[in-house]
């Protein structure tokens, strides 16, 4: 297949490894400790968990899993919220099929839908704006989650529905953006990040200019990159020469795809349709002030918070769930104490296991079991004879 198979080629890769291994010794000399990289976004994470590039880097790199997966970082109180409008008899809610077992303090949306909801799983905001044509008596409400990557369908959605007079379509909008996170996670305390690999499909939209910030405020390397295995070994590989350097620099790696400047018709159709809230609720990590995106007053007849009554109570996290540690690098997902046990993929605690592109989800899917279980005992009885 062109241009995927040139992505994978097993020669190339294993050139890559040999540089990555010859240089981050250098460079781990240079730091006096381990190489901390973070992988901003759940894509790359899944990759690098399903090709196995983490088990064969050099152990001089440790590659923290960041927050990049929207349904992961979903708080409990907005699922309530979903299950609320879901559940009134005059909507038809509709949604992608990673959200619908995304955990709410009492239940999900897809136990919410067996108890005789009318949820729908659609492919599109448009699939769900064609519904509302279809059932007129009914309020089509189209539950908006993602980072920049899926805004602009969002978007343009909501301008089409207003060219085509629906008047029974609208969205619960939980849009969030990446650039308030990371500088959330960068002023964070104790936190030990050398360098990020940056999320390519949001780059796709919003171009260069986002991270040419973030590493010139934070004077931190960071690389967009591609999704493939050597597109993610190669992006390594210039955030570790960066850092070798001295450099802290935004690189593209990916820029196959990424425009310098984003994509302008999804762009200005994201400035008319959305503006910032003044903070948003993130599931293991807390509340971040103006890093979520709430409908204009523009479009106003077009938001299901402002149609109907929406409780948007703040829950907090379980208390077992070590999500924010993870995600800040100061444990990995075998540590947590409820891994396995009483967080997995079938039945999600924490928003690191709820989609397979969170961290815990993949050490879960991908890991060796018996290896990690062998890990947590050797780490709890290291704590315990200190």
């Amino acid at each position: 297949m062109k241009y995927v198979d040139e992505f994978r080629d097993p020669e190339k890769a294993k050139s890559l490894f040999c540089e990555i291994e010859k240089i981050s010794k250098g460079v781990r000399e240079k730091l006096g400790r381990q190489i901390q990289l973070m992988e901003f976004c759940g894509g790359h994470t899944h990759a690098i968990f399903r090709f196995g590039i983490e088990q064969l880097l050099s152990k001089d790199i440790e590659l923290v899993h960041g927050p990049g997966c929207p349904v992961c970082v979903l708080p409990m109180g907005r699922v309530d919220d979903c299950v609320a409008l879901a559940e009134r008899s005059d909507v038809i809610f509709t949604t992608f099929g990673d959200a619908m077992r995304v955990p709410g303090s009492k239940k999900n949306l897809l136990q919410c839908k067996a108890e005789g909801a009318d949820i729908r799983m659609v492919y599109s905001p448009l699939d769900a704006l064609e519904l509302a044509k279809r059932y007129p008596e009914k309020e089509v409400i189209f539950f908006a989650l993602g980072f920049e990557t899926t805004m602009p369908s969002t978007a343009l959605t909501v301008l089409q529905a207003e060219a085509d007079g629906v008047t029974n379509f609208s969205l619960f909008c939980n849009h969030i953006t990446t650039v308030p996170i990371l500088e959330s996670l960068l002023d964070s305390e104790n936190l030990c990040i050398d360098g990020f690999i940056a999320p390519g499909h949001v780059s796709m939209v919003v171009g260069e200019g986002p991270f040419e910030h973030i590493s010139s405020k934070y004077k931190k390397p960071i690389v967009i990159s591609g999704f493939e295995p050597l597109d993610i070994l190669q992006s390594i590989y210039m955030a570790l020469a960066q850092l070798e350097s001295g450099r802290a620099q935004m690189e593209d790696q990916y820029s196959r795809v990424v425009p310098k400047d984003g994509n302008a018709p999804g762009l200005n159709a994201m400035q008319r349709v959305f503006e910032l809230r003044d903070y948003s609720d993130w599931r293991g990590l807390g509340t971040v002030d103006k890093s979520g995106v709430q409908v204009t007053n523009e479009f106003a007849r077009f938001d299901a918070e402002r149609k109907f009554p929406v409780a948007n109570v703040k829950i907090e996290d379980p208390s077992e769930c070590q999500c924010g540690d993870v995600l800040k690098g100061k444990i990995k997902p075998w540590q947590c104490k409820v891994f396995s046990s009483k967080c997995t993929p079938e039945n999600p605690l924490g928003a690191l296991m709820v989609s397979s592109e969170g961290a815990c989800a993949a050490y879960y899917n991908f890991g060796n079991m018996n290896e990690l279980q062998e890990l947590r005992k050797s780490t709890e009885i290291a704590d315990v004879t200190k």
